[in-house]
Parts: structure tokens; C-alpha cells; sequence
């Protein structure tokens, strides 16, 4: 009986572990969903268009991305949004960043962003529920959120992304 115990108790532990292993770590459950995107303040950088809240209720797909200079995944996935941007708005938000630091970023690696702000105190991230970096959502024509994807966008999300896009 007690062995009996023992392998139930092991056979669940393993299911659970097996379960845990298939879950995708970019599909993250947001209370913002369907929800009208937030409103958000942000500082202009250098010579680069302001993003304002405004600009998310034109009536078109459009793509709102936070990331740093700092951030190593948010380098990682910088190809595949300059990739988006031929077809897609893509709105940048840079979180806790320096505005030389991030002008030297997009003229080293190219600017995906139509218009750009910076988030210097986090208060524009919050509101977005961003907790790490980098962070993309998509916005629908009547400008709610209608994807997240948490963690750097690699070349085999594409195909993913393009679909939730068209």
C-alpha cells in the first residue's frame, strides 16, 4: 500500500511536469484582451515621430512593441520587427531607457517603428501590464488589444504573427 502511494504520487508529479513542459512561455494571459488599449504618456526621442495615444485609433492593424537597448532579447528580436514593418505599423516604446543609447540603437539596427516613445519611469509599462522585456501586442481596427507575446519574436513566430495580422 505504501509503495502504492509512492507511484501514484510520482506518476502525478511527472504528468504535471510532462503537462508543464508543452506550455508556450510567449502566451501569457492579459487582462487587457479585447480591452481598449491604455492611455500612456511618453517623451519624444531625438528626431524620431512621438507616439501618442492617438495614433492607436486610426482603423488599421497596428503593432505596439516595448523594448530596451539593454535588453539582449529585445536585440535578438529586432530583425524579425524590422521584417513586420514592411507590412504593419509598428509603435515602439522604449522602458527605462536613455535617449542617446536608443538613437545609436535604431542607426545601428534599423528603425521598425513609425513612431517611438520613451517610458522613463515605467508608469506607461505598467499600464500596459509589461513586467519584462521585450513585449509585443497587436491592436484590432476598433483600437482593442487582441494579442500578446512575451518574449523576443523569433523568425518561426512570424508565420503565427502574419495570421493574427491579415
Amino acid at each position: 500500500m505504501k509503495y502504492l502511494f509512492l507511484l501514484i504520487f510520482m506518476g502525478s508529479i511527472g504528468i504535471l511536469f510532462y503537462k508543464g513542459l508543452k506550455i508556450d512561455p510567449s502566451i501569457v494571459p492579459s487582462n487587457l484582451i479585447d480591452e481598449k488599449t491604455p492611455n500612456f504618456q511618453l517623451k519624444k526621442i531625438g528626431k524620431y515621430p512621438l507616439f501618442k495615444p492617438n495614433d492607436l485609433k486610426k482603423p488599421e492593424i497596428k503593432i505596439v512593441n516595448f523594448f530596451a537597448t539593454w535588453c539582449a532579447p529585445c536585440k535578438v528580436e529586432h530583425p524579425q520587427l524590422m521584417k513586420l514593418s514592411s507590412s504593419f505599423k509598428i509603435y515602439g516604446i522604449a522602458k527605462k531607457d536613455n535617449t542617446k543609447e536608443i538613437n545609436k540603437w535604431l542607426k545601428n539596427y534599423g528603425n521598425p517603428f513609425d513612431k517611438i516613445g520613451l517610458d522613463s519611469d515605467g508608469i506607461s509599462s505598467i499600464e500596459w501590464g509589461v513586467y519584462g522585456l521585450p513585449e509585443t501586442f497587436i491592436i484590432n481596427k476598433d483600437n482593442k488589444i487582441i494579442y500578446k507575446h512575451v518574449g523576443p519574436i523569433m523568425e518561426n513566430d512570424l508565420e503565427k504573427i502574419n495570421i493574427i495580422l491579415k
